[in-house]
């Protein structure tokens, strides 16, 4: 298979399941991290590696290194690989997920902003969501009436601050996560609710229209839950460990034990608390994005130019979401094909950076 984002939390958990089913990797794809990468090389001795920065090629230890974007497009056309894990972060992962589903190659996909930004354009048959709030709702999922899917969210690093204090947050605060470590964007993201809203917009175009929400879950042990219109509901219970939706990846039918058992006495107890405005202004659209799921790729746009613009420290953490939803506003596009996503993409972003 080919790992884009090998050196990341994903890219580190699929090669972990690689090597415990003796899958061969023909390609890693890395960013800058390549200490990590020529580790990962030794072990698992890919055809071609792809890297980030062309400054960073002399570091790689392998025959075969290429760079960039077009670089990655190639290999994915190149390849004999049948399965492409897409754990690249932001925008730049969406054309590698629309080049492998063109070569006919199935998906696992981590990167949210495929489905967030063009989610009307991409063949979801073919994709493999390994989130673990997608797993969990296709875990559930048996055939019955649903009333409403539910996600979960840990609440982000902010989730216990004084509101008012939220303004003043600086970068280092946003990456205290409470429950794990995880790339800056995605710690940013987890901080302002964007994440939350991305994979609800994910879940919409995996599995179809109907109703979705979110919930704040302190521990991260239920990753996602379905109302039935019976009356029931159901949960989903894990450790938060990617090996597992990873594993389903590569094989859906999958029976052998991933991880241990989530101990529910030693647990204890569990915090459910509502997502609010106040905490998480970005909530404010969600309902009305989700109608509207095709602007995505508007809030997507924004919200990666406001994380540049507050890790420069031009503006405030509370601006980030200020900024999402002037643009929001502002543009009510609604892409007609591929190439209107990628011109709304550029237009949002050249309006946010004047901002």
């Amino acid at each position: 298979m080919i790992v884009l984002g090998s050196t990341g939390s994903i890219g580190v958990n699929t090669l972990e399941v690689a090597k415990k089913f003796s899958i061969d990797i023909e390609v890693l794809v890395a960013g800058n991290n390549i200490e990590l990468l020529n580790k990962q090389i030794q072990e698992h001795n890919p055809k071609t590696v792809v890297i980030a920065n062309k400054d960073d090629l002399f570091k790689v230890k392998h025959p075969n290194v290429l760079c960039g974007e077009e670089a990655i497009l190639k290999i994915i056309e190149d390849s004999k690989s049948d399965l492409v894990v897409n754990a690249l972060v932001g925008f730049l992962g969406l054309r590698p997920t629309l080049t492998a589903l063109k070569c006919n190659k199935r998906v696992a996909l981590a990167n949210k902003e495929s489905l967030v930004a063009c989610g009307a354009f991409i063949d979801t048959a073919k994709i493999q969501p390994i989130d673990s709030e997608h797993f969990g709702l296709w875990y559930l999922l048996q055939n019955r009436p649903v009333e409403k899917m539910i996600i979960t969210a840990s609440g982000g690093a902010f989730r216990d601050w004084d509101i008012k204090k939220l303004q003043r947050a600086t970068l280092a605060d946003t990456q205290k996560h409470p429950n794990w470590s995880m790339g800056q964007k995605i710690t940013i993201d987890s901080a302002t609710m964007v994440n939350k809203m991305f994979e609800l917009l994910e879940a919409r175009w995996l599995f179809g229209e109907g109703k979705y929400d979110a919930i704040i879950e302190t521990k991260s042990l239920i990753h996602a839950l379905i109302d039935f219109k019976d009356g029931s509901t159901t949960a989903h219970f894990a450790d938060a460990n990617m090996q597992l939706p990873i594993a389903f990846a590569l094989d859906s039918k999958m029976q052998e034990k991933i991880l241990s058992h989530v101990d529910l006495l030693k647990v204890g107890s569990l915090e459910f608390r509502e997502i609010t405005v106040e905490r998480y202004p970005v909530w404010e659209i969600k309902e009305e994005l989700l109608q509207n799921p095709s602007r995505g790729v508007v809030v997507n746009a924004a919200n990666e130019v406001a994380i540049e613009k507050f890790i420069a420290k031009e503006i405030g953490f509370m601006d980030i979401a200020k900024n999402i939803i002037k643009a929001y506003e502002k543009f009510d596009a609604q892409p007609k094909n591929l190439d209107d996503v990628f011109a709304i993409d550029k237009e949002v972003r050249n309006f946010v950076r004047a901002e």
